[in-house]
């Protein structure tokens, strides 16, 4: 969006307005962000997602702890909120290393 800013106007000799544009300044607009969130399942140890959020959401042990009983607990938590392209990578990462260790913890993410 282009926005412009006149400094003077007035009517000339024909009776239509008239006016100096005296700049022209793109308008950009904040990126949409992302929630992050981890889900719940009966199988992944509560250990391996303390490990998840300390390692990719930089979260202190008590934060991840805390984190990982509210996904316990209700069933998801939002652990972060980020570009689209932060988001996509924190995801991915988390479901690589899940994998990796065999255990089917689930991330997912969606626009805020």
């Amino acid at each position: 969006m282009l926005t412009s800013k006149i400094i003077a106007s007035g009517n000339s000799e024909d009776g239509s307005d008239t006016g100096v544009v005296v700049g022209v300044r793109p308008k950009t607009q904040k990126p949409p962000l992302y929630k992050v969130l981890v889900l719940n399942d009966d199988y992944t140890p509560m250990e391996f997602v303390v490990h998840v959020l300390e390692r990719f959401f930089n979260m202190t042990h008590a934060e991840a702890f805390e984190i990982m009983l509210t996904v316990h607990k209700k069933g998801l938590a939002v652990v972060g909120v980020f570009s689209h392209e932060i988001a996509e990578t924190k995801v991915s990462q988390v479901m690589d290393l899940a994998r990796r260790h065999q255990h089917p913890l689930q991330c997912t993410m969606e626009k805020e």
